[in-house]
């Protein structure tokens, strides 16, 4: 296994690109439950190139009813990134302050089960939930500022690379 540089300028783009409508190669989970951790998923794939095909705990999508839930779940898509040993991309948990564009931020409305995850496009300096901007699918959004969310608490993810063979 080998670590490779996880390529934010290629997460941004497609970030942008989808932001406010759905690639026709994933299906559209809004009335599922929300779409918001599907397009992280193909925000981080674009960023990282690769998937984890692992039964149950990997992280993958080939169709809707051959995925993991990492794919599609928050907590599920936590869990992979902060412990992922095998192929994809890899996170660590952070505060504001060590975040930057292509990252991650995971929202809990209600203070105990996060429910959201934007893709972070854009970072103040210094860091402040007024400028702290994301992309979002579930409420679709671009440059959203973090602070427009009636959240209690927020979960970052700084992405530190992409395992690969």
């Amino acid at each position: 296994m080998r670590k490779k540089t996880y390529d934010r300028e290629k997460a941004l783009a497609y970030a942008h690109q989808w932001a406010f409508v759905r690639n026709p190669q994933y299906y559209d989970f809004e009335r599922l439950g929300g779409d918001c951790t599907n397009f992280t998923s193909q925000v981080l794939y674009a960023g990282s190139g690769v998937m984890n095909p692992t039964p149950t705990f990997g992280w993958y999508y080939y169709s809707l009813n051959n995925r993991a839930p990492a794919w599609t779940g928050v907590e599920y898509l936590y869990r992979f990134l902060v412990n992922n040993k095998g192929i994809g991309p890899v996170a660590v948990e952070t505060d504001m302050y060590g975040v930057v564009p292509g990252d991650i931020v995971q929202i809990s409305f209600d203070g105990n089960v996060f429910a959201h995850s934007p893709v972070i496009v854009a970072v103040g300096d210094p860091p402040d939930p007024s400028n702290i901007l994301v992309a979002a699918h579930s409420y679709d959004a671009d440059y959203r500022p973090l602070d427009t969310y009636d959240y209690k608490k927020l979960r970052f993810l700084h992405i530190t690379h992409v395992n690969v063979w």
